[in-house]
């Protein structure tokens, strides 16, 4: 349960800055399939783990 806590989740804009690419391109990779970029539905808000955009 502590682990749920410390994840850092982060908006598909911040994702996209941190990897430095356009928020479209990085929403364009989480809708295809054979990439794998694992994004998560908070509320009405796509969210990314920090942790995971980082591997």
């Amino acid at each position: 349960m502590d682990t749920l806590k410390s994840e850092k989740y982060i908006s598909l804009d911040e994702a996209a800055e941190y990897l430095g690419i356009k928020h479209a391109t990085l929403r364009s990779w989480q809708r295809d399939p054979k990439n794998e970029v694992p994004a998560y539905k908070i509320g009405s808000f796509l969210k990314f783990k920090f942790s995971e955009i980082d591997e």
